[in-house]
């Protein structure tokens, strides 16, 4: 069974329950595999980044094999506005997210609300000098464990998201998108764009930022905010305190 996210949002739960934990978001548009069933929920994997979770199956609709193909084979194409709106003939005025997949609204076998979109759109890959505008849309958005969207985001959602919004993949969780890209020996080494990578006392990593020039750092911590960055780690001039301590640079874009 196949399935994708035709509300704004919906969460994705470590559990089948409503009082389990939300590990992610599922943003309109999302489409993914059901790989099982039971009662009133739904254990997902979802197609872009291979992350899995429970859904209440009232949530989603569901599609074809055929369509869950051609969706995962097509370009992406994404809401490139903080909030926009899809609009069905019916007068239905439904709220969309920065992010959000606007991939389906071309297939009337999916589509079947013919939900059209007049706003911005953003698709394939862009220059790496993007990556900083587009994490600038998010500043000041609140720290959300889970999130994925302007209105609350965790520390790798807004790296997986900003890099989605440019035509790069990354995985979900920080632990994971530090498996990717080429590891930097230094600081000095970086260019805007890149991943700052920070760790706890056990060595496991926890955290994730967008570098910026000048040894400044995006992140999201309590809200996406600018810190400084240096060789110990995040630096919050506020506080006069580091927040996090620095493992691993890594070089996502070539």
């Amino acid at each position: 069974m196949f399935g994708i996210c035709n509300l704004a949002m919906i969460p994705l739960r470590a559990e089948a329950s409503d009082r389990s934990e939300i590990v992610s978001q599922v943003l309109f548009g999302e489409h993914f595999k059901v790989l099982e069933q039971e009662k009133q929920w739904s254990h997902i994997k979802l197609q872009y980044d291979d992350y899995e979770g429970w859904i209440d199956t009232k949530q989603f609709q569901p599609i074809s094999e055929a369509c869950y193909n051609q969706l995962s084979s097509d370009a992406i194409i994404l809401n490139a506005d903080l909030i926009e709106y899809v609009v069905a003939p019916s007068n239905l005025l439904l709220p969309i997210p920065l992010g959000a997949s606007l991939s389906f609204l071309n297939n009337p076998e999916i589509n079947t609300a013919n939900f059209n979109f007049e706003g911005t759109k953003i698709s394939g890959v862009k220059p790496r000098k993007n990556i900083i505008t587009s994490a600038f849309m998010y500043l000041n958005a609140p720290y959300l464990w889970g999130g994925k969207t302007p209105f609350g985001i965790d520390c790798s959602g807004f790296t997986q998201m900003v890099y989605k919004l440019n035509g790069y993949k990354l995985l979900r969780d920080a632990s994971q998108q530090a498996t990717q890209g080429e590891a930097l020996s230094f600081i000095e080494e970086s260019e805007p764009g890149d991943l700052a990578f920070f760790d706890n006392d056990e060595g496991r990593i926890i955290h994730v930022g967008i570098i910026m020039e000048n040894n400044y750092i995006i992140h999201a911590s309590g809200k996406v905010r600018i810190d400084r960055l240096d060789h110990l780690g995040i630096y919050n001039a506020e506080t006069g305190k580091h927040t996090h301590k620095l493992r691993v640079i890594k070089k996502i874009i070539p």
